[in-house]
């Protein structure tokens, strides 16, 4: 069966995108699927994840660091303060993707993102996670899809209150990542991980 999971170094199986590089083999065992709450930290995922768009995880996993400096750890109020000197000041950082409608999508989001009450942000992404009882677990990558009925809709939520840059496969890219969805395939290692822990 290709496609399915993969034998790492400690002999557990994984997705195979999960050893696909060092710094994914962390990110895959300990974030990627795991539940993510708050405002800001959704925020971050939904900036790195618009971020990606074009381009691999790892280029933005492995910047991550240098974005979170960038970005003051991608703080709502703070971001949305962040002036045209700001903006150049991030279009000149060698340490995050100087790609401008990105960066300016970004700072604009923050914006919006600042009137809205504390956790509506979290809510409205939340309030798209399917129930996933009614899902198979994937038995390949090839069962793992880019985009759902959710994601579409999710997408089309956050742009009508104004928010840039979020389309339906960004959208589940983020459900993946924040554990709105369990996409490690059935025999993995992490499938599961979450909920077990809660």
């Amino acid at each position: 069966m290709t496609g399915g999971t993969v034998p790492g170094p400690d002999g557990r199986l994984r997705c195979p995108w999960g050893l696909s590089a060092d710094e994914y083999v962390t990110y895959h065992d300990e974030e990627w699927g795991r539940p993510v709450h708050g405002d800001d930290a959704l925020f971050e995922r939904l900036c790195l994840e618009a971020f990606q768009s074009g381009l691999s995880w790892i280029t933005i996993l492995r910047r991550r660091d240098s974005f979170r400096t960038a970005f003051d750890d991608f703080k709502i109020a703070s971001v949305a303060e962040f002036t045209d000197a700001d903006k150049e000041r991030l279009l000149a950082d060698p340490g995050i993707i100087r790609n401008r409608a990105k960066v300016e999508a970004t700072l604009a989001n923050a914006r919006v993102l600042a009137d809205w009450p504390a956790g509506e942000l979290d809510t409205l992404i939340w309030s798209y996670a399917p129930n996933t009882a009614k899902r198979p677990a994937p038995l390949t990558i090839a069962d793992v899809p880019a985009v759902t009925d959710e994601s579409t809709a999710m997408a089309k939520a956050l742009k009508k209150r104004g928010l840039r840059f979020i389309g339906p496969t960004t959208a589940y890219a983020l459900m993946q990542a924040c554990g709105l969805v369990d996409d490690h395939l059935s025999d993995c290692v992490a499938r599961g991980a979450a909920s077990a822990a809660s």
